[in-house]
């Protein structure tokens, strides 16, 4: 009975065409449908302002009204599994991808994928990056052997636009005319204090991805070379480090 009411509530709240729960009363005697209806706007507005504080540049391309409408348009349908809302939004870019007004923007979920990447990597566990004599100190003909333990806020993004150069005009960069509309692969993490953000070079991606999933150096660089014969192994190996990526190297 009393798991029936929940559900009955929970859907009278998320959606506005729902019949009021059964039972339900004001104090003073008078219709409860106005009050349930201001309830049931603060429930939405609360969720959407929750989002708006995650997504600040996505807000900045399309508008706060626009954004609002589709953060409360989101809650509706995705109410939060968790009293946590750090989280929370995380399925707006596939919603994002079927909102017929974002149509237009269509880089749009991908900068938000990297406003959560970005986040994520904010909140992930605090690791010391390797030093430079980490690198040195390995046995070059064991070099394809290596595996890399990564720092916790690593994160990887590859998208068909240019979505690290629009997040940064968005984000208080300086607004500029993007002429090329290639595609970027973005790392973001946090070696320290400071969450960063670089444009990957051609077969980055592939190397950190497959360094990412455990596999070997050797392997990294087999995927890398796969997807840009010209991939400058030597500097992504430094690089490694420079990012502090890297927090251990082991055979």
């Amino acid at each position: 009975m009393l798991a029936d009411t929940q559900s009955s509530f929970r859907l009278a709240v998320l959606d506005p065409a729902a019949a009021l729960p059964a039972g339900l009363a004001a104090h003073n005697g008078v219709s409860p449908h106005r009050r349930f209806a201001v309830y049931r706007d603060n429930v939405a507005f609360g969720l959407a302002a929750a989002l708006e504080s995650r997504f600040p540049a996505s807000i900045a391309i399309v508008g706060a009204d626009f954004f609002r409408a589709l953060a409360i348009g989101f809650a509706r349908q995705h109410p939060p599994r968790s009293p946590l809302l750090l989280d929370y939004g995380d399925d707006l870019p596939a919603f994002t991808e079927t909102f017929e007004p974002a149509r237009a923007v269509p880089y749009l979920p991908d900068v938000m994928r990297l406003e959560i990447a970005r986040a994520q990597a904010y909140h992930a566990a605090d690791a010391e990056p390797a030093p430079p004599s980490a690198l040195t100190a390995l046995d070059p003909a064991r070099l394809h052997e290596v595996r890399i333990e990564t720092h916790p806020a690593m994160r990887l993004l590859r998208s068909p636009f240019p979505v690290a150069t629009i997040w940064q005009m968005n984000a208080g960069g300086e607004a500029r005319e993007i002429t090329d509309w290639s595609g970027e692969d973005v790392l973001v993490t946090r070696p320290h204090l400071d969450v960063e953000v670089q444009i990957l070079p051609p077969g980055g991606h592939a190397f950190l991805a497959t360094l990412l999933a455990g596999h070997p150096l050797e392997a990294a660089a087999e995927a890398a070379f796969a997807e840009t014969p010209d991939f400058n192994l030597a500097a992504a190996i430094a690089g490694l480090v420079a990012a502090g990526i890297a927090c251990r190297f082991q055979i």
